[in-house]
């Protein structure tokens, strides 16, 4: 846990530390600036306007144009006319924007919204990256030493035999590094690219549409809502209460209030509240930001927790490694020496001497090749890549490669309910209205046309409905009307609409002066407008309970405004929650007349006059059920946390199975006000928690996490869901419904706002780390038997079996090859039916341990007989008889792994080849490494120190190497005590091993 803490502050160390540069990048920027602005304090020369600007029909330079909001100059901008004289020169109108037509002139004269980026390695990088390995550089040494003193003693071309197989197996393990490494490096440029691509919401030709942020332009009106960044800087053209966070660029955690005297708006900077329009003034490298990324480079994905323990492991082992590699130089050497000094030729020294001692030295170079383990990284990276890929194609963008393997640990899932358990396609199925409740039917009208609703009423109703939204209609490419807002939002525009409401002639007939748009703390949104006689009147809708305690008028059934008693109070209270209990969500709309006609402050918040009660219908998405019990299956408790009314969201919860009669549903109020032993008590019974802020979703998540060490997934869509995202261990945002800011936190992005997909990536994390485990449990493998045989065979014999050349082509087949085979194994269903890993759990579990000792004694065995007496059972005499033996040794080592690569597709489980003829990629490793296998025997001996065999000799390596197979069965069915890890309730986790085969 601490070295998690530790990892974690590291981190967070890091991120600062970035911040910290941009910041003092910014001030220092901004000091240059000034004391240039105090330099031409006599007056700043007016910048000449090329022909190429004027033919394009424009009126500014692009540097004028970017320096009037870079250096927030109000002087300059009121010297060009304000913001209509800026829109005037760069000719757009604010209320058509841009035309499509115009577009790549505007790129041409004022740039692209890109920004400079590093440039990516290329491949002969990567191989010099691969070459500059100490241990491959020593052995290249050995090779050149070795072809120059083989050519002095026997001759060319036989004596450079040795070290020419020595530089062809370096530059084969080079290449294969190489391109495993560069296309691992286009993948992630390929996700790197996709984390980039942010829609905004523009007016262009007229209309509004959604465009990239690479094609906005110069002269672009731009939409801007809570959550968004800005995507370049600009002027503000009109909103209202817009609050802008720079603290990204200035450190200042103050909120920026942006409006008529304080226009300036800065890219990368992120909306906080309110809403508004402003116009682009400069793009890419000519914005604040773009400049800032000029002088820095930020660093590439920071290594997992995974990797990181894994190096830990590696560099244990690599130590290992290098003492068996010391100790067998010195045994082949003094054994040597001992053989010459009783031969009495300790003082005659020959070329041939140093050749051999100079063998020895290269076997034990390749014996430290061999033993580090740098595959474990590589496999860690090799798995993360392709889970990311794969995931991709299942909707899930994954912008932290540690998110990906520590989903497979996560032990709860904090989610939202609309939009993600539900559809998110709205529509209003209930209304009371009047006091009377009506159903409503989409086909058409009639239903509710028929109640007796006086003239005035079903004004007021479009009146709170059309005044009172964030809805617009725009014309699609087609020409025809497109409603453009929330699933929430468009809903109640649609039943205005289906009553035969005018939007349009609503807007023109009242002027707005101020809005209070929807967020998750409010629960509510208002709008203050002046009527056409000039009186003022608020329109207020939102979450039931807080607009009811703000009314106290309602309409009655005839219409009139009458003042709202106790008793009816608790007949709507029962309306309401009649709505939810069939779980609809609700909210309340009302309005109130102001008696000032001159209002300056806030929308009021009480006083209102209730109009009416809607209930809208948002469907369970299909499979969520079957998702949640998959979680269950897997020990993931799957816990609700929405802003809805708890009935609804009881309902809905019980629907998808999350709710049981053992579980608690709460109230946010209720909960943030308990105390730590109170929160201790409820928490691990929490199921769901409704009318929930998301402080209250922060602070059960930091409980989660700290009380009762579980590692918990968040989702969140909205800007202030950022601190409940950044605390938990794995934050998913919603691509769909998502705000930006709420993406910029978040570890995974889910691109369908679909359940499903939650699951889908917890059971691809676990393949990760599983296939990382297989892995392991193959490399450590070959790794004890490489070291034993030589270091035992160097011990009594004097020579060690596996040259350098043959050790160096095991080890491509460990790490490369074996993690290319075992790391990208896609996951099964089998992985959801056993218990997360805890977060102090051992990696090399104890039933590793058990297949690695197991099968290293095998081989040992096998190949220690063949080594001391492989000559009298293989019948073999002649002066080629220990060439042959060596050359079987060789095969047999190499074919027991082939095998036991297959056995390493499962640790615990008996089938272990279930699924594996529909993996292509295991496939293609093992033929691949059966054909060179081939190859070198048969074919590069006079390198490789091999001898051609008889097909019985492949035979029997075949066989031995297939034994490994029945063996590694009869190891699964020993038992083994298995780490079991305690749920935070202290009862027992799910079973896991064989038992669920």
């Amino acid at each position: 846990m601490v070295a998690d803490l530790d990892k974690r502050s590291e981190a967070e160390g890091k991120k600062r530390s970035i911040q910290e540069k941009i910041r003092t990048a910014l001030y220092v920027r901004k000091a240059a600036r000034l004391f240039l602005n105090a330099e031409n304090a006599a007056g700043r020369p007016e910048c000449k306007i090329s022909d190429e600007i004027k033919e394009a029909g424009f009126g500014i330079d692009p540097d004028e144009l970017a320096s009037v909001v870079r250096e927030h100059d109000i002087k300059c901008l009121k010297t060009n006319g304000g913001v209509d004289g800026i829109a005037q020169k760069v000719s757009v109108s604010l209320d058509e924007g841009v035309h499509t037509s115009d577009v790549s002139t505007r790129q041409k004269i004022y740039g692209f919204n890109r920004y400079k980026e590093k440039p990516p390695r290329s491949f002969l990088m990567f191989v010099w990256e691969a070459l500059r390995d100490l241990t491959l550089i020593i052995l290249m040494i050995c090779a050149l030493v070795s072809i120059g003193v083989g050519i002095a003693t026997e001759g060319w071309p036989k004596g450079m035999y040795d070290g020419l197989g020595i530089i062809l197996s370096i530059f084969l393990i080079v290449m294969v590094t190489a391109i495993s490494d560069y296309n691992q490096s286009l993948q992630f440029r390929d996700l790197d690219r996709e984390k980039k691509k942010i829609s905004i919401q523009v007016i262009r030709d007229g209309r509004r549409q959604e465009i990239s942020i690479y094609d906005l332009v110069v002269g672009d009106v731009v939409q801007l809502s809570i959550g968004d960044i800005v995507p370049a800087d600009g002027i503000y053209i009109s909103g209202y209460s817009l609050e802008i966070d720079e603290s990204s660029l200035s450190g200042e955690s103050e909120p920026v209030n942006i409006y008529e005297s304080k226009p300036f708006l800065l890219s990368g900077t992120k909306v906080q509240d309110g809403s508004g329009k402003m116009i682009v003034t400069a793009v890419g490298m000519r914005t604040e930001w773009g400049k800032l990324m000029e002088t820095l480079n930020e660093g590439g994905e920071d290594e997992t927790p995974l990797q990181v323990k894994l190096n830990g492991v590696a560099t244990i082992i690599g130590k290992i490694g290098l003492a068996f590699a010391v100790l067998t130089f010195l045994v082949l050497t003094g054994r040597f020496l001992v053989e010459k000094a009783i031969h009495k030729e300790f003082t005659d020294w020959s070329s041939s001497d140093a050749l051999t001692l100079l063998n020895y030295f290269a076997i034990a170079v390749t014996i430290i090749v061999v033993a580090v383990p740098e595959g474990l990284p590589l496999a860690v990276t090799l798995s993360l890549a392709f889970a990311m890929k794969k995931l991709m194609d299942e909707k899930a963008l994954v912008r932290h490669l540690s998110a990906c393997e520590t989903m497979g640990s996560a032990t709860c899932i904090c989610t939202d309910k609309t939009g993600t358990l539900t559809t998110n396609h709205m529509e209003v199925d209930k209304i009371w209205i009047c006091e009377k409740i009506e159903d409503i039917k989409c086909s058409n009208s009639e239903s509710i046309l028929e109640m007796e609703i006086s003239e005035s009423v079903l004004s007021l109703l479009f009146q709170v409905i059309f005044q009172n939204t964030a809805c617009e209609i725009s014309k699609d490419e087609n020409g025809k009307n497109k409603i453009l807002g929330t699933p929430t939002e468009k809903a109640l525009f649609e039943l205005g609409l289906l009553l035969g409401g005018d939007f349009d002639s609503q807007r023109k007939e009242f002027q707005m002066l101020n809005v209070e748009p929807f967020n998750s703390v409010r629960k509510k949104m208002s709008v203050l407008v002046a009527l056409p006689g000039g009186e003022l009147r608020a329109f207020c809708k939102g979450a039931s309970e807080i607009v009811l305690k703000m009314c106290d008028k309602i309409l009655d059934d005839s219409g009139k405004v009458v003042p709202l008693s106790e008793e009816q109070i608790l007949n709507i209270s029962d309306v309401i929650n009649s709505f939810a209990s069939d779980a609809l969500r609700t909210l309340c709309l009302a309005y109130k007349d102001l008696d000032d006609p001159v209002y300056e402050g806030s929308i009021p918040d009480f006083g209102y006059t209730l109009v009416a009660v809607v209930g809208i219908k948002d469907p369970v998405r299909p499979g969520v059920k079957d998702a949640v019990q998959t979680c269950l299956a897997a020990g993931i408790t799957v816990r609700m946390v929405t802003g809805d009314n708890i009935n609804t969201a009881k309902a809905i919860a019980k629907e998808c199975g999350i709710l049981t009669e053992d579980g608690v549903a709460i109230e946010g109020p209720e909960f943030r006000i308990m105390s730590p032993q109170q929160m201790r008590e409820i928490i691990p019974k929490i199921q769901v928690m409704a009318r929930s802020l998301p402080l209250d979703k922060h602070t059960l998540v930091t409980n989660l996490k700290n009380m009762f060490k579980e590692v918990v997934a968040v989702t969140g869509d909205g800007t202030n869901d950022a601190p409940a995202l950044h605390e938990a261990d794995i934050g998913l945002a919603m691509g769909i419904a998502g705000t930006e800011v709420a993406k910029e936190n978040a570890d995974v992005i889910i691109m369908d706002d679909n359940f499903r997909t939650i699951v889908n990536v917890a059971k691809w994390g676990r393949a990760v780390y599983i296939n990382i485990q297989k892995f392991v449990q193959f490399q450590l493998t070959v790794n004890v038997v490489a070291l034993v045989i030589n270091f035992v065979s160097a011990c009594f014999t004097g020579s060690a079996p596996l040259t350098a050349v043959q050790l160096l082509w095991v080890n491509m087949i460990m790490d490369t090859l074996g993690a290319l085979a075992l790391a990208t194994e896609p996951p099964n269903d089998g992985l959801m039916k056993r218990a997360p890993v805890g977060r102090g759990a051992s990696f090399i579990t104890k039933t590793m341990w058990r297949n690695i000792f197991g099968q290293s004694i095998y081989q040992l065995v096998i190949l220690a007989v063949l080594q001391f007496d492989g000559k009298r059972l293989l019948r073999l005499r002649g002066p080629d008889a220990t060439e042959i033996v060596n050359t079987v040794i060789f095969n047999t080592f190499v074919f027991c792994q082939v095998f036991n690569e297959i056995n390493s597709r499962d640790i615990e489980k008996i089938n272990i080849v279930r699924g594996m003829f529909s993996s292509w990629i295991f496939l293609g490793v093992m033929v691949i490494t059966v054909v060179f296998q081939v190859i070198i025997v048969e074919f590069l001996g006079t390198f490789a120190s091999t001898v051609p065999l008889s097909w019985q000799m492949w035979l029997l390596c075949i066989v031995i190497g297939a034994v490994s197979m029945p063996i590694a069965v009869v190891l699964k069915c020993i038992p083994v005590e298995r780490e079991n890890p305690k749920h935070h309730d202290g009862y027992d986790a799910l079973p896991s091993g064989p038992d669920l085969a």
